[in-house]
């Protein structure tokens, strides 16, 4: 594919920085409104531009890749996640996808321990009452959290995000432990002092803290249900910075109104951007509008590593970060 100024969409608005690198080199088109296209307009995008640049909110299914004379070529997706996209249907159209791992790691990272210490120590809930003017001043009992140091910490899924927790959170003096479908190097074990357990259920039932850093996608859902949640500590916390999909919200509700667990941090939704309402109510819930890569560095570096997928393509050279 010859860069004869082709035909770019995004999706959504992308940084200025990175809007303008691209607006150089091809003819982008905006969607202005910003909000995430419905099938009808991803089907008609299929038809008239030449690369299409979604976003995890935009659902890229059968419906829209199985379209006769899409013109169409490449996906060049804006984050890491792919649960969005129908790989198998973009495969049968002939498209290649790519996405943008590596970049949202330390972002993602550091949210998850600012998630993990929010919850610890009840800062959403002390936000709240300090801004409706109920705080009536210190006092000896009142929002008592709990330490993280010493506390057991379990990653459910051991890649780039979840070690780079693991490295922050012995900083706070935990202790760490992690299951995956695949067991880790004795080497990257060592350098994270991470300990390996054989089944999510007994992980579960002695973590502190269960920080989810899985996929998505059907293998994935509802990982953490009524059944995983009843093995928990009564005092233990959930993180979740994975995907929305991973957790059962309304197990995760009932769990939480009937003390099981102790409290939950959430940056992602199952029904995203809808939030169950039961966890929207609850004090014990700290509730993020999906931020982990939010940063203006990253956000810009997501986008040239587009950038740089698409330019290996058209050159006729395998983009880096190709996923299918």
């Amino acid at each position: 594919m010859s860069n004869d100024r082709l035909k770019l969409l995004l999706t959504r608005r992308w940084p200025e920085a990175v809007e303008a690198y691209l607006r150089e080199r091809f003819d982008v088109t905006v969607d202005e409104a910003d909000r995430p296209l419905d099938a009808s307009a991803l089907r008609s995008a299929m038809h008239s531009f030449d690369i299409v640049c979604p976003t995890v909110s935009d659902r890229i299914g059968a419906d829209v890749l199985d379209l006769p004379d899409a013109r169409v070529r490449l996906l060049a997706s804006y984050g890491v996640g792919l649960d969005h996209i129908d790989l198998a249907a973009a495969k049968r159209a002939g498209i290649v996808v790519t996405n943008t791992p590596d970049v949202l790691t330390e972002a993602t990272a550091d949210l998850a321990i600012l998630l993990m210490l929010m919850a610890s120590r009840r800062a959403g809930e002390g936000e709240r009452e300090l801004r409706a003017g109920a705080w009536a001043g210190w006092r000896p009992t009142h929002l008592m959290g709990q330490s993280i140091a010493g506390k057991l910490l379990g990653l459910v899924g051991f890649g780039r995000i979840a070690r780079a927790v693991a490295g922050r959170a012995r900083g706070f003096g935990m202790r760490i432990a992690y299951y995956g479908r695949t067991r880790a190097d004795a080497s990257v074990e060592e350098a994270t002092a991470a300990q390996f357990y054989p089944s999510l259920e007994s992980l579960a039932a002695e973590a502190d803290v269960l920080s989810l850093h899985c996929p998505g996608g059907p293998a994935t859902r509802h990982l953490i249900n009524a059944a995983l949640l009843a093995r928990m500590k009564p005092s233990s916390i959930l993180v979740n910075t994975a995907r929305g999909s991973v957790v059962d919200e309304a197990a995760l509700a009932d769990a939480l109104v009937e003390r099981r667990i102790c409290s939950a941090a959430l940056d992602v939704y199952e029904h995203e951007p809808r939030v169950t309402s039961a966890l929207v109510d609850m004090p014990n819930v700290v509730l993020l509008p999906h931020l982990g890569s939010a940063t203006l560095e990253t956000r810009e570096a997501m986008g040239m590593r587009v950038a740089s997928n698409i330019e290996a393509f058209i050159s006729g050279g395998e983009p880096r970060d190709r996923v299918a």
